[in-house]
């Protein structure tokens, strides 16, 4: 609970500082009657199925995002997750194997005990088409695309009370790019004109190793969305 209040914490100072910087730079531009500008942040589980471990890697995600207006309770959602990772943890000895990955081990030859896992950092850009209920709820639909940037099998224990995290970059295993689906429901807040809360589910079409078939990125977010510079919207009457 500690985790969640000070991640929300880090989310609203990081929107207020942002708000002010985005406001110098650009005024109001980015928000329109038809546009709507803000900071997208949460927490994923993230997954690569074709292993033997079906443990989810925990991470916080932090992006930006635009609402396009389309037509009457319609709108276009898209943006960029700048801060946001895919993998998954806790291989056991069959996955290391699989892939080729160093095992630890001490002066004496024997196992190190500890965790490994996956971990990529990557840039999202969904692109959802959303509905609007009238009660604020929505539901949302579309592809999302991954640039990954960086990636390592990561090996962490604790030895004699120290902390230890090895990290094995393994970049060149990887499909650069990867693309698949994404499903998205939430809720707007403040009848429909503050933050919005979500849950989506994303499932990725390409293999995530190169040479490793039925290795797919799945993930689940829940997300708060914090709109930037935008003025309430006037009520429609009935």
């Amino acid at each position: 609970m500690k985790k969640i209040l000070l991640g929300l914490f880090i989310l609203v100072s990081v929107s207020a500082q942002s708000q002010v910087l985005i406001t110098l730079l650009l005024g109001d531009k980015l928000n329109s009657p038809g546009v709507e500008f803000g900071l997208e942040g949460g927490m994923n589980w993230t997954q690569i199925s074709g292993f033997e471990t079906k443990t989810f890697a925990r991470k916080w995600n932090l992006g930006f995002y635009f609402n396009v207006r389309i037509k009457n309770q319609w709108s276009l959602y898209t943006g960029v997750l700048v801060k946001s990772n895919m993998g998954v943890d806790k291989f056991t000895s069959n996955d290391l194997g699989v892939l080729k990955a160093r095992i630890y081990k001490d002066t004496a030859g024997q196992l190190l005990e500890g965790d490994y896992g996956q971990k990529m950092n990557v840039f999202m850009v969904p692109i959802l088409l959303r509905y609007n209920f009238k009660n604020h709820m929505f539901f949302a639909l579309g592809p999302q695309f991954s640039l990954m940037y960086k990636s390592w099998i990561e090996f962490g224990s604790d030895l004699d009370r120290n902390e230890v995290l090895i990290k094995e970059y393994n970049k060149e295993d990887f499909n650069k790019i990867d693309m698949g689906a994404m499903l998205a429901f939430g809720y707007r807040m403040l009848q429909g004109t503050g933050w919005t809360i979500s849950a989506k589910y994303y499932y990725g079409f390409i293999n995530a190793y190169k040479d490793i078939p039925k290795t797919k990125n799945s993930s689940i977010f829940v997300e708060l969305d914090i709109p930037i510079g935008a003025g309430k919207k006037p009520k429609k009457e009935d």
